[in-house]
């Protein structure tokens, strides 16, 4: 037992890595840590990387630390967990990503030159992945595209792939038509199943939407959805000084208190 490594607050590395290993130790460890699988710890995987980029979006630096530390604990225990089925270990895992580095930047570490612009080493970089890809017999054009990434986030990537072979419109116009088009579309079906479908389809073209404009669906949905948190409670706010709550308003009061919201917001 390596407590004095444990205790150490200056341990980096090896003191995680450690504790780790003791609480995933079958006779002395944590009775929840030992009964988790990588299935089971996924979930909380992907909330840490949400976590730290929800830190990054709120510029709360004084937490990022902490943010970032609770993401590398995911990969210390699916690497654990690895150890102990003889799959890899986490010397592994730092050795793999530093091997992946330093093959998609020959412009740094090897013999190309550094004289390209950011646009041309984005294509290089794809070139290297596609390269790696067919490496491992994936050799449809959006093969690989994680099938766990957030909805949105998958929808860009594949359009992406798909663009670059030229499967894609040429300008926005055309962008627009196909969701005035999409939303006709769901306007006219009649039940629920063609709903679902009508409905992700016009979901897809308003992210290829994005995608034409340069920006971000993921990231300009959470900016929507935190504009929405933030004028939904100046409602609750303005109520709650009359000591009501949104219960106890109706639509038009809070419509009007929320358009209120907007106007305050943009004048200021």
């Amino acid at each position: 037992m390596r407590d004095d490594l444990i205790h150490n607050p200056t341990g980096g590395m090896p003191r995680l890595l450690e504790i780790m290993r003791r609480l995933r130790d079958p006779e002395t460890g944590c009775p929840w840590d030992i009964e988790q699988d990588f299935a089971s710890i996924a979930p909380y995987t992907i909330e840490e990387a949400y976590e730290v980029e929800d830190a990054i979006e709120r510029e709360a630096w004084d937490e990022l630390k902490g943010e970032l530390g609770d993401l590398l604990l995911q990969s210390v225990y699916h690497t654990q967990m690895a150890e102990e089925a003889g799959m890899f270990s986490f010397d592994d895992v730092a050795n793999a990503i530093s091997d992946k580095m330093v093959a998609r930047h020959p412009h740094v570490f090897g013999d190309e030159s550094r004289d390209k612009s950011a646009e041309q080493q984005v294509l290089d970089w794809e070139q290297i992945k596609a390269a790696e890809r067919a490496g491992k017999q994936e050799t449809g054009v959006l093969d690989g595209v994680a099938k766990g990434l957030p909805a949105l986030t998958r929808a860009l990537k594949l359009q992406n792939r798909a663009a670059r072979v030229g499967f894609d419109w040429p300008s926005t116009d055309e962008v627009l038509d196909k969701i005035v088009e999409e939303a006709q579309e769901l306007r006219d079906v009649q039940n629920d199943e063609e709903q679902f479908e009508e409905f992700g389809d016009l979901l897809f073209v308003m992210v290829n939407l994005g995608r034409h404009m340069g920006l971000d669906p993921e990231a300009a949905l959470r900016a929507a959805n935190t504009k929405f948190t933030r004028r939904f409670e100046s409602i609750e706010v303005a109520l709650a000084a009359e000591g009501r709550s949104p219960k106890d308003s109706d639509l038009a009061e809070m419509d009007a208190l929320w358009n209120a919201a907007k106007a305050a917001e943009k004048g200021a």
